[in-house]
C-alpha cells in the first residue's frame, strides 16, 4: 500500500540522517490522507474489579499499543503523574525492533509507547481512561485513522498481573455499558519486551507540530486530552530523552 512504502521511505530516509550525524531536524511525515478526527467520548470510570489499586508503589510501568506512537506518546507525556513515555515497538524479535522492518506489517511488533507512572499521582484506571477515550480509537482492528497492518493494532502489554486483571475488567465493564457503537477489539497481553524506538521518533509531536499528519491525527488527541481530562493535564509535556531511549 502506498501508506506503508510512505512509512518505510521516511524511516529509511531519517535513518540515513541520523547515522550521518546531521543535526538539523527534518520533518518526515506519514500520510494524512483518509484521516478522521476521532469523536470524543465519555467513558465510565473504572467499577471495582477495575480499579487497580497500587499502595506503596512509587513507579509502575505499562506499554500501551494503539495506532502510530507519535500521537499515544505526545497525549501520556501530558499526563501529571506520568514520569516517563517513550516511543518502542513490542511483540516481535529484537532483530526486527526496528521503524523499517516493523512497517513492513510482518514482525508481529505494534508500535508502542512504554508509560512509567507514579500510581499516587495518577491511577492506572486514568490513564485506562485516556488510552481508551483519548489516545485511541479501541474499536478499529489492526489500524487506526490513516494507518493499516496489525503495527497498529491496540494493545494493553502488562508483565503485572493486577494491571492485566484490571484491564480485563474494565473492557468488559465498557462491552457491557455500551460505550463505544462497535465492540472493543483491544487485547491484553503480557512476557512481551518492550524495544524504545530511534531517536527520532521521540518527542515527536512535540518537535514537529507543523507537521500534517501531527496536526491531523494527533493536535486533536492533546486538545481533548486537555477538555476532558482538565485535572489530568500538564501543559508542558515531560519530554523522554533520546539517548536513554534507545
Amino acid at each position: 500500500m502506498k501508506i506503508a512504502m510512505d512509512k518505510l521511505m521516511a524511516g529509511s530516509i531519517a535513518a540515513v540522517i541520523a547515522a550521518m550525524t546531521i543535526t538539523a531536524v527534518i520533518s518526515l511525515d506519514r500520510p494524512a490522507q483518509a484521516a478522521t478526527a476521532q469523536a470524543l467520548v465519555t467513558l465510565p470510570a473504572p467499577s471495582a474489579a477495575a480499579d487497580l489499586k497500587q499502595p506503596g508503589v512509587q513507579r509502575a510501568q505499562v506499554v500501551f499499543a494503539g495506532g502510530c506512537f507519535w500521537g499515544v506518546q505526545g497525549v501520556f507525556q501530558h499526563i501529571n503523574g506520568v514520569d516517563n513515555a517513550v516511543s518502542g515497538y513490542i511483540g516481535g524479535s529484537a532483530g526486527d525492533a526496528s521503524y523499517t522492518r516493523v512497517g513492513s506489517g510482518g514482525t508481529g511488533h505494534a508500535e508502542a509507547v512504554k508509560v512509567t507512572y507514579d500510581p499516587s499521582k495518577v491511577s492506572y484506571g486514568q490513564l485506562m481512561q485516556v488510552f481508551f477515550s483519548v489516545a485511541h480509537d479501541p474499536t478499529q482492528l489492526n489500524r487506526q485513522g490513516p494507518d493499516r497492518g496489525t503495527q497498529y493494532r491496540s494493545a494493553v502489554f502488562a508483565d503485572d498481573a493486577g494491571q492485566r486483571d484490571a484491564t480485563q475488567a474494565y473492557i468488559a465493564q465498557l462491552q457491557r455499558a455500551k460505550a463505544f457503537s462497535a465492540p472493543v477489539v483491544t487485547t491484553v497481553e503480557g512476557g512481551k519486551r518492550f524495544y524504545p524506538a530511534e531517536g527520532y521518533h521521540q518527542n515527536y509531536l512535540t518537535l514537529h507540530p507543523e507537521s500534517m499528519y501531527i496536526r491531523i491525527n494527533d493536535l486533536p488527541k492533546v486538545e481533548a486530552l486537555k477538555r476532558q481530562y482538565p485535572a489530568l493535564y500538564r501543559d508542558k509535556p515531560r519530554l523522554v530523552s533520546t539517548l536513554s531511549a534507545r
